[in-house]
C-alpha cells in the first residue's frame, strides 16, 4: 500500500495531466458534432477489426466441426444417390426399392500406415456405429480398403496398400477387368493384373470397381492408368494405376454397407453346397 501512496506521489504532476486532458478530450467530443463522429467512426473500425479477429480464431477452431458435418452431408446425398438408382426404370419395369442397395457410415481416420507390406488404417466407428467385418471404405475420391477387424467403438481397414489386399476392378470404358493390388514401393500406385489380352489399353483411362463383389458398388472410382505391360508370351496385361486418393493423407472416410450381401452369399453357398 505504501508503494502505491509512494507511486502517487512521485507520478502526481504526470497524473493530474493525464486526468485533465482525458476531461478535455471528453468534453470536445461530446460538444463538436464532428468530432463526435470521427471519433465513434475511429471506435467502430477498431471494435470491428477485434470482432472480426475473433471471428477468424473461432473459426479456425470450428474447422474440425465443420468438417464433420460436411462429411455427415456427402454420406447422406450419397444413399440419396443410391435411392435414385434404385428408382430407375430395368428393362422397362420400375424398380420401386426403396432407399437403394448401400448404407454408408462417416468416420475418421485416427491412423494410417502405408511404408509397410501389409498397412492398415484405423478408424473411429466400430460395432456400436453398425461396422462390420468385409465392409467397404471409400473417400470422395476413391476407394481405400476393406474393414477386417472391429472392436465396440473402432475398426482396422486392410488398405489398398497391403500385399494382401486383391480388389476387383474394371476399365470404365469397356468391361475389361482385373484384380487391384499392390506390390510395394510408391503409395500412391497399385497395379491392376489379369487384364485379357485383348482388353484396349490406353494411358490415361480411369480405372472403377466393377460392382462384381457384395463390398464395393459398381463405379467407384479408383485411378488412372498411366503404364502397362504385355509381353509376347503373356495372355494378360498388367496396368500400372496412379490412384485418385492420396494414400498418405487420409481424413474422412465412407464405410458401405450392402444390405443384400448376406442373401447374396448365403444364395452362393447353397449353390456351391448342391454341385459338391
Amino acid at each position: 500500500m505504501q508503494q502505491i501512496i509512494f507511486f502517487f506521489i512521485r507520478n502526481k504532476n504526470f497524473l493530474l495531466f493525464a486526468l485533465l486532458f482525458f476531461i478535455s478530450l471528453v468534453l470536445t467530443v461530446r460538444t463538436h458534432s464532428f468530432h463526435e463522429s470521427k471519433f465513434l467512426s475511429s471506435a467502430n473500425f477498431v471494435s470491428g477489426s477485434v470482432y472480426s479477429i475473433k471471428s477468424s480464431i473461432t473459426g479456425y477452431f470450428d474447422l474440425a466441426l465443420e468438417n464433420n458435418k460436411l462429411a455427415e452431408e456427402n454420406m447422406r446425398l450419397r444413399e440419396q444417390l443410391e435411392g435414385y438408382k434404385s428408382n430407375t426404370l430395368i428393362d422397362g419395369i420400375e424398380n420401386s426399392s426403396i432407399g437403394g442397395k448401400y448404407s454408408y457410415f462417416g468416420a475418421k481416420v485416427i491412423n494410417n500406415s502405408y511404408s509397410k507390406t501389409k498397412n492398415l488404417i484405423t478408424i473411429d466407428k466400430g460395432t456400436n456405429d453398425g461396422i462390420q467385418n468385409e465392409l467397404g471404405v471409400i473417400t470422395t475420391n476413391g476407394i481405400v480398403g476393406i474393414v477386417n477387424r472391429t472392436s465396440r467403438n473402432y475398426a482396422t481397414v486392410q488398405s489398398l496398400l497391403n500385399a494382401n489386399s486383391q480388389i476387383s476392378a474394371k476399365l470404365k470404358k469397356s468391361n475389361a477387368f482385373g484384380f487391384l493390388v499392390w506390390k510395394g514401393g510408391n503409395p500412391n500406385r497399385v497395379q491392376l493384373t489379369d487384364v485379357p489380352r485383348l482388353a484396349h489399353i490406353l494411358v490415361g483411362d480411369t480405372i472403377v470397381t466393377d460392382g462384381k463383389s457384395t463390398i464395393f458398388p459398381r463405379g467407384i472410382l479408383v485411378g488412372t492408368i498411366v503404364d502397362y505391360d504385355l509381353s509376347e508370351a503373356d495372355d494378360y496385361y498388367t496396368l500400372e494405376i496412379e490412384l485418385f486418393n492420396d494414400m498418405t493423407n487420409l481424413n474422412h472416410v465412407y464405410v458401405i454397407e450392402n444390405r443384400h450381401s448376406q442373401e447374396i452369399l448365403q444364395l452362393e453357398n447353397e449353390d456351391l453346397d448342391a454341385e459338391q
